[in-house]
């Protein structure tokens, strides 16, 4: 086997660690110590999963394929955002200033950024997935200097670090699965290729992110805090 090939297998062993994690805390009652443990487990797996995806992309760019390279670098940008917020917002769960910090700020502007170039970079090569999949870049770079310059309402809400940490879950729950649906999947069933199914692949764990959000939310909405008198 190959550097590449070992290292595509690496990344694929360590994504579906996260895959099984991910739903194994789905199911687990939160704030227990399983959950916690398993939680940990799942963060170590996203960020193995940064850690052989970047070379990937290293690796896309070196054997001529510019575009492909450059969509798994931003796949890298946006993850890494989310994997930072779900251990930060954990952490930083007592002082929201800190949490909301240089490098919450940082990697929001290089989110931001870096789905700007996708979506032009999709504008010129004629690519849907780029442009449609630039929205999340965008969004969560301009979240993150929203909250950053009106992080004082963020803090006054009650539990404000329990949205921000399963918001980046399901954030990094959609990097898994789009994963398993467009690379893993169709090595296991050849016959499951297609471009609709692609674009289900890539779109329909988004699609289910939001649901699940917004569900989540009516179960969970922040609830601001009453200021003494």
């Amino acid at each position: 086997m190959t550097t590449y090939q070992v290292l595509v297998s690496v990344h694929g062993a360590i994504g579906v660690i996260a895959l099984v994690t991910f739903w194994s805390n789905a199911v687990l009652r939160k704030g227990t110590t399983l959950h916690r443990r398993v939680g940990r487990v799942f963060l170590l797996a996203m960020t193995g999963i940064l850690a052989t995806a970047t070379p990937m992309a290293w690796f896309a760019f070196r054997s001529g394929r510019p575009v492909t390279a450059a969509f798994l670098a931003y796949l890298v940008v946006i993850t890494a955002v989310a994997v930072w917020c779900q251990w930060r917002a954990i952490r930083d769960q007592d002082d929201v200033v800190r949490y909301t910090g240089p490098v919450y700020v940082g990697p929001g502007v290089l989110s931001l950024l870096s789905g700007l170039a996708v979506l032009v970079l999709g504008i010129r090569v004629g690519a849907p997935l780029l442009m449609g999949f630039s929205v999340v870049g965008l969004a969560s770079g301009a979240e993150h200097i929203y909250k950053r310059r009106h992080r004082a309402q963020l803090g006054a809400r009650r539990d404000w670090w329990l949205v921000e940490h399963y918001n980046a879950v399901l954030g990094n729950g959609i990097a898994t699965h789009i994963a398993f649906l467009s690379i893993g999947l169709p090595r296991l069933l050849p016959s499951a290729g297609g471009g609709v199914l692609t674009t289900l692949a890539w779109f329909g764990p988004l699609l289910v992110a939001v649901i699940a959000k917004v569900l989540i939310d009516r179960r969970w909405k922040p609830r601001t805090l009453v200021q003494a008198s």
